[in-house]
């Protein structure tokens, strides 16, 4: 029988104001109504500005691809994500989002996976030991996987384990997704250059984060300097623009660290976690994926090799993403007038391009709210260009998306190979969009080693 997974109920007609401001706060996945789904395009008027809801890929190649110039982020989302990311590469714009892309690319470039896949089978086999010692426990999922992917994350940044560090950061992170990741009605009225009242706190948050990520970089330019490079750190210490020659300076270094960090290990968490969760849910689609699963050798050296016969894993990596992308939301706003087809878009018209809908909906998917990741073998057809976007599309597609795919792919693999894993209780996990695609609570599951 496939699993249907639940989800936070899609209003009947468009929200108003006041409900629409109290959604996005709480749980944005349920901004958009039910006509959301099936319609080409979503038009509403707040505040005297428009904003526009788009699902068809042509529409949406041409704001990310055909003319992203005239397109910027929105200022709430700026007003969130600089006090965790900086300047880094998921902010900057124009002529130095341009320098620090090309700078940044090569370091996550294929022929840098095999040194992080390396890092990833190391850190994922230690979780695995002492997942084997708890073996009938109940475990929180979600707990886990944050754990494992920051080790993970930190392992490939910086060569070190994230015994010291990772605790501090995990909960600077929650206190940061608690009191500072809603955007407010200020937030989204007022341009990036005034400040609103939740700007306050932000700062503070902002100047003890970096505190933190100034911390790890010391300690890890404490260390003598390789010959050859070991993890991203080294890759991006040595980086050059290949046009202007021109490196990150200590500011610009800390802030790739951050972006990287928080981009690198909790979008790559949740979606382990969804993945988990679904399994555990559906015992046919987990023994399919077993049955490749146990049969895989994942090695540190071997193990980049490997993902390629992982066919069954990528496809539930896939089917994960489609139904509980990470990245819930592109918003972009209008720089000058444009037109997209027959909408005519005038300038600082919000845009949203949201993969919540757009993977969910009823013209580009056959049944899409199944769990089913048989869609995504080599045999089905691929999904049209545009209606499958986890990572982004044009010119700011995710640099680190292949990494991210390495990751989720290895450690799924690893996890279905080494146990069955079961629910310890029927409560229903429900998705919230905060920041990131997350359960409503931490759901505790069983693991049992595979014979």
């Amino acid at each position: 029988m496939p699993l249907t997974p639940p989800v936070p109920a899609a209003p009947e007609a468009p929200l108003a104001l006041r409900a629409f401001l109290r959604a996005i706060r709480t749980n944005a996945l349920t901004i958009w109504p039910q006509a959301a789904y099936h319609q080409d395009a979503t038009v509403r008027h707040f505040l005297g500005r428009t904003n526009v809801l788009l699902n068809t890929p042509d529409a949406i190649h041409h704001v990310l691809v055909a003319n992203p110039g005239n397109y910027r982020r929105s200022p709430a989302s700026i007003r969130i994500l600089r006090p965790i990311t900086g300047q880094g590469l998921l902010l900057s714009e124009g002529d130095d989002w341009k320098l620090q892309r090309r700078t940044v690319a090569p370091a996550l470039a294929p022929r840098v996976m095999p040194m992080l896949a390396r890092h990833i089978v190391s850190a994922t086999n230690e979780t695995l030991a002492r997942l084997t010692a708890q073996s009938g426990q109940p475990l929180d999922l979600l707990a886990t996987m944050q754990t494992l992917a920051l080790d993970i994350a930190g392992r490939s940044m910086f060569s070190l384990e994230m015994d010291r560090y990772g605790p501090a950061m995990r909960r600077m992170l929650t206190e940061f997704g608690e009191k500072y990741a809603q955007p407010r009605l200020l937030d989204m009225l007022l341009p990036p250059s005034i400040p609103t009242p939740s700007d306050i706190g932000r700062a503070r948050f902002r100047r003890r984060w970096m505190g933190l990520m100034e911390t790890i970089l010391s300690t890890r330019l404490a260390t003598p300097e390789p010959e050859t490079p070991r993890d991203l750190f080294d890759l991006l210490r040595a980086a050059r623009d290949p046009e202007t020659g021109a490196g990150f300076s200590p500011g610009q270094l800390r802030d790739q660290v951050a972006t990287l960090i928080l981009a690198g290990h909790e979008t790559t968490a949740v979606t382990l976690f969804w993945a988990l969760i679904m399994l555990a849910e559906a015992p046919e689609e987990q023994d399919w994926l077993a049955e490749e699963a146990i049969n895989a050798t994942i090695e540190p050296e071997t193990a980049y090799a490997t993902t390629a016969t992982l066919i069954r894993t990528r496809a539930v990596v896939n089917e994960t993403l489609r139904l509980f992308p990470a990245a819930f939301l592109i918003v972009r706003e209008a720089i000058g007038a444009d037109r997209i087809g027959d909408l005519v878009l005038p300038p600082r018209a919000l845009v949203m391009i949201a993969p919540w809908v757009l993977h969910r909906h009823h013209a580009l998917w056959h049944d899409p709210a199944l769990f089913r990741p048989a869609r995504f073998m080599p045999d089905q057809p691929a999904p049209p260009r545009f209606a499958f976007m986890p990572f982004g599309a044009g010119p700011r597609i995710c640099v680190g998306a292949q990494f991210a795919m390495t990751e989720a792919t290895l450690v799924l693999a690893a996890l279905i190979g080494r146990f069955r894993m079961t629910r310890v209780d029927a409560r229903q996990v429900l998705p919230i969009g905060i920041v990131t695609t997350q359960p409503d609570h931490p759901a505790h599951v069983r693991l049992t080693p595979r014979l």
